[in-house]
Formats: C-alpha cells, sequence, structure tokens
C-alpha cells in the first residue's frame, strides 16, 4: 500500500544502521521525532467538495488527501502534521484521451483549476493545490498506464502518459528493449511526468535525458487536441516538443507519449573507484567525460558524501578495512568516490573498463571492482527511503540541486554547502551537508547537495528552518551562473528564481506561450510562473 504521509511503500520500513546515526548524532546532535497525525484524523478535516458531480470524479476525502501533496520538504511535513489546509476537491482518473478532454471542457464549462498528476512524486510543489476560491480536480493519468505499440522498424514506443517507471521497462522488455530512464523516483514516477518536469536519469549518458527521449505525441489542451508528430530531425521552426517538455501542466495535459526506445544491452556492469581528493576525482570525472568515454553513468561523491555513505552503508568492520586499504593506496580522509555504469556489448563494456582503467592511472583513480557497484545498483531506487529513516530519529533532510559549467563546479559547490552549513548558526544548530555530481556533460555538471538538520520544537519551526535554507541557497544558486533546477522541475517552490534565469523577455515569452493554450488560467496556475501569488501563501509550504 503506498505510504499516505511519506515515500513509497508503508510495508518498506529500512532501518538506520546504529553506527550512521552515532555518525550523524556526532555531527548534529541527537533529536527528538515529532508527533504525527492519523489518516483517519485527517480524513475528518477535509471539508466538502466544491465541485459539481461527474461519473469521473471521486470526491472521496481519503483520495483528495492522497492527492494533496508531492514529496517535498514542506510537503512531508503538511502530511506528518496533518495540516494541509487545501485539497483538492475531487481526483479524475480518465481511462484514455477522449475522457481527459471531456473533463477539461467540463472545467472550462464550470469554471475550475485542473491539476495534472503521474505518480506524484514531485519535490517542487507542482502539484499540491493553491487557496482560494476556485474549486480544483485533479487529474490523476494512473489508468493510463499501457504500451499502446511498438514500432521495431522506427524503434519508437507509444504509452499512456500515466505509465510508471517500472511498467514502462517491463512492458518494454519483454519485447527485448529499453527505454533506459532511470531517475531515482523510477519506482513511482510516470512518464508524462518525466516530460512535463525535464527529467534527467541515472544513465543519461547512454541514453540521453528525457527531450533526447521524447519524439512526439498527444496533449490535451483547451484550445484542442495538440499532436506532436515522431520526426528524427527537422528544421521547420522551433520544436513545439520543447514547447511540452517543462512545461509542467500550464499548457495540457499530456496523454499520449512517444518514445525512442533501444534493444536490450547484451551486458550491464555498475563499478567503484576511489581517489585521493576532490581536486583528482573532479578532474578524472571532466576528462573522462570530455573524451567521450562509453560510460552509462558516472556519479562522483565529494569526501563529505563518500564518508556520509560509507558510515550509512553499516558493516562497520568492513568499512574499516576499506579504509585501511585506500589509505595504504593513497586514498585517506579525503578520499572521493566514483561509481560508473557501462552498457553495451561484451566488447564494448569489455574495452569501456580497460579505457577507463588507464584513463583514471593518471589520477590516482583506485579501481574496487563491481561489489560496491553491485550494491548501489540494488539500492539505487530505495534512497527516497532514507527521509523516513532519518525521520524516525528525528531529523529532516532534503536536497538541492543545480547545473553549471565546469570552470564554476568548485565556486559554487563550495558557496552552496557554506551557506547550508552556517545557514542555522544564530539558532545553534548544525547542518550535516553533501554533494555529488550526479550527471556530466562535456560543458559542465549536476551538483545534488543533501542537507540534514535535526526538527525543531514542532512543525511550524521546523518547516521555518527550511524555508531560510532553501530560500538562501537557491538565490546564491542562481546568482552564482547554477540553473534553479537541472532535473526536478520548477513547480510552485522553484518559481520565485526562474525570471534570473530566463530573463524578462524570456518570462514575457513563457507568459504569452501560456496565455495562447490557457487565456483564462485553468491549468495549475502558479506552477512555473508565479502569477501574483505569495510564495508564501501557496499550500504545501
Amino acid at each position: 500500500m503506498r505510504r499516505w504521509n511519506g515515500w513509497g511503500d508503508d510495508s518498506i520500513q529500512p532501518q538506520l544502521p546504529k553506527h550512521g546515526l552515532t555518525f550523524l548524532q556526532d555531527r548534529i546532535g541527537t533529536a527528538n521525532r515529532l508527533p504525527e497525525a492519523l489518516l483517519e484524523d485527517v480524513i475528518t478535516k477535509v471539508p466538502p467538495s466544491r465541485l459539481p458531480d461527474h461519473p469521473l470524479i471521486s470526491k472521496d476525502p481519503e483520495t483528495r488527501i492522497r492527492h494533496a501533496r508531492g514529496q517535498s520538504l514542506p510537503d512531508w511535513l503538511a502530511l506528518r502534521s496533518g495540516h494541509i489546509h487545501t485539497y483538492p476537491d475531487g481526483v479524475a482518473r480518465p481511462g484514455d484521451t477522449t475522457q481527459v478532454r471531456e473533463l477539461l471542457t467540463f472545467a472550462v464549462d464550470q469554471g475550475f483549476h485542473v491539476i495534472p498528476y503521474g505518480g506524484g512524486t514531485s519535490v517542487a510543489g507542482h502539484i499540491n493545490p493553491m487557496a482560494g476560491d476556485t474549486p480544483v480536480l485533479t487529474v490523476s493519468l494512473a489508468r493510463m498506464n499501457r504500451l499502446l505499440d511498438l514500432d521495431t522498424e522506427s524503434q519508437i514506443a507509444t504509452f499512456g502518459a500515466g505509465t510508471p517507471g517500472p511498467l514502462v521497462e517491463s512492458q518494454l522488455r519483454a519485447h527485448g528493449y529499453t527505454l533506459g530512464h532511470f531517475p531515482q523516483s523510477f519506482e513511482l514516477s510516470t512518464l508524462g511526468g518525466w516530460i512535463a518536469s525535464r527529467s534527467s536519469g541515472q544513465q543519461s549518458l547512454r541514453y540521453g535525458r528525457i527531450e533526447q527521449l521524447f519524439a512526439g505525441g498527444t496533449v490535451e489542451t483547451l484550445r484542442g487536441t495538440l499532436e506532436i508528430p515522431t520526426l528524427p530531425a527537422s528544421s521547420a521552426g522551433p520544436d513545439i516538443r520543447e514547447m511540452v517538455l517543462g512545461s509542467e501542466g500550464r499548457l495540457g495535459i499530456i496523454t499520449e507519449t512517444r518514445v525512442r526506445v533501444t534493444p536490450l544491452p547484451e551486458r550491464e556492469s555498475f563499478h567503484v573507484m576511489f581517489f585521493p581528493n576532490w581536486r583528482l576525482a573532479r578532474e578524472a570525472a571532466r576528462r573522462m567525460v570530455q573524451a567521450r568515454l562509453p560510460l552509462s553513468m558516472l556519479r562522483l561523491s565529494n569526501e563529505a558524501e563518500t564518508e556520509t555513505q560509507l558510515a550509512l552503508a553499516g558493516h562497520p568492520f568492513q568499512i574499516g578495512l576499506l579504509a585501511r586499504y585506500l589509505k595504504l593506496r593513497g586514498a585517506g580522509s579525503d578520499k572521493c568516490m566514483m561509481t560508473f555504469g557501462i552498457t553495451g556489448s561484451r566488447r564494448q563494456c569489455r574495452f569501456a573498463l580497460e579505457e577507463v582503467r588507464r584513463f583514471c592511472k593518471s589520477f590516482r583513480g583506485i579501481y574496487m571492482g563491481t561489489g560496491m557497484g553491485r550494491k548501489w545498483a540494488e539500492k539505487r531506487f530505495a534512497m527516497p527511503y532514507l527521509r523516513e529513516n532519518l525521520w524516525q530519529q528525528g531529523y529532516a533532510v532534503d536536497t538541492l540541486e543545480t547545473a553549471t559549467d565546469w570552470d564554476n563546479v568548485d565556486t559554487l559547490m563550495t558557496l552552496v554547502e557554506d551557506n547550508l552549513r552556517q545557514g542555522l548558526v544564530e539558532e545553534n544548530q548544525p547542518v550535516h551537508v553533501f554533494s555529488h555530481l550526479s550527471h556530466v556533460y562535456p560543458q559542465g555538471s549536476s551538483i545534488y547537495t543533501t542537507y540534514v538538520f535535526p526538527v525543531a520544537d514542532n512543525y511550524g519551526n521546523t518547516r521555518a528552518r527550511w524555508r531560510h535554507l532553501k530560500d538562501t541557497t537557491s538565490a546564491l544558486i542562481v546568482n552564482n551562473r547554477g540553473t534553479i533546477s537541472h532535473q526536478h522541475g520548477v513547480g510552485k517552490d522553484h518559481a520565485p528564481w526562474l525570471p534570473v534565469e530566463k530573463g524578462e523577455l524570456g518570462i514575457a515569452a513563457l507568459r504569452g506561450l501560456i496565455h495562447t493554450f490557457d487565456p483564462e488560467g485553468h491549468l495549475n496556475p502558479g506552477t512555473l510562473l508565479r502569477e501574483d501569488i505569495d510564495t508564501d501563501e501557496r499550500s504545501g509550504s
């Protein structure tokens, strides 16, 4: 059963290793868990629906609760406290694009707002209803979850937009293909959501980000049906696909998606290498990607994340042996861990591994084989459960992610980490911060930063701690050559900083595009662009 107030399946209850808990307590102190609301009590707080009856719409209070928030930290705090405040007035589950079109017509006729809903994994406030007098309908695409067509000659697959990651892969693998898009939210997030938020998968070095995989599809808009043809390339003006990518429900509802797929690889393996320090590790990563080494993924943890990952892995005796071995090889307390993937034919994989090992010798890389890589692959979609583990011990955890050019990676990462570490100094409260490069490009890299801090004495003060850390660091990012989002999208939480990146004219162009498709503002208002809504008044934050 999906956990109603947190991440994933409520039958999964991973435990934080004792050594890992001690590690955190040594760095940020002990903490006390906040009390949690019960689902049955929250159900009694759900107000009556303001929507008229419709056969496709459920007004059930529990259903409305389960579609009221995503997975950002303020969403988490709202759900755990039971202070959700605003809910969709109803949830519809259309079965095809015709029913989506019917619901949009109904919304215009009745004058309410519409929020598209995929897997509910948003960490940027995409799916949260706004407070106000206008009724809100959430349209879940959960029933539109099938492979509709597979053109093996062109290698294009057509799916319902509500298809979650595991169903995308299982339905393709039955025919010998893969999409190869594996975001950390893979188990819960959907194909339509990936397109709407410009998602990036962990193996994008081989398969590409979602903008390379999205070939075309169908979008139901308030002005009619938008059909995007599948063309291998075109110079016929601006690309309509690019208008839909990252549109976050403001232009319409993506109902069918056509994506570029690849035959299943003959082999795939994940490997780990350690470097003596960040300077050597970062330079190795840059040189590898610029040399176009045939990797499927590369993740590089800085010193703090390497130490944290090893501490939270458990097995302190084995980790101690590893540390002693690495120290003998010249990688001591400043060591950095690189995880990389190799995918392809047997010959390609053998060549790639030889090239990586040869390449990294000059950067004093210490190759550790596939053992730790296999462990990473086994647990790569379970990392979001870490928030549940830490919450039970009284800690709040959140992430910030950006991307910048190589000449700015170290500067921006230092600014972000220092600001977060010092962010609660007035409360005499340490913050534990660590980062990794999750996606690397010839031009630059993403920077993915995690920060952990003890909850305050109540939910309101905990949210205030998050608000200060989030806002001050986001401002630093956009004012120091970073994007406000590399892979999570804009939503409502990042919308205040989008104008710095897009500029006044760019924002005006986006407003004009949205107005063309939705002149009366029915579709997901407050998301992507701020409109005139105060960010502190948005629900769920």
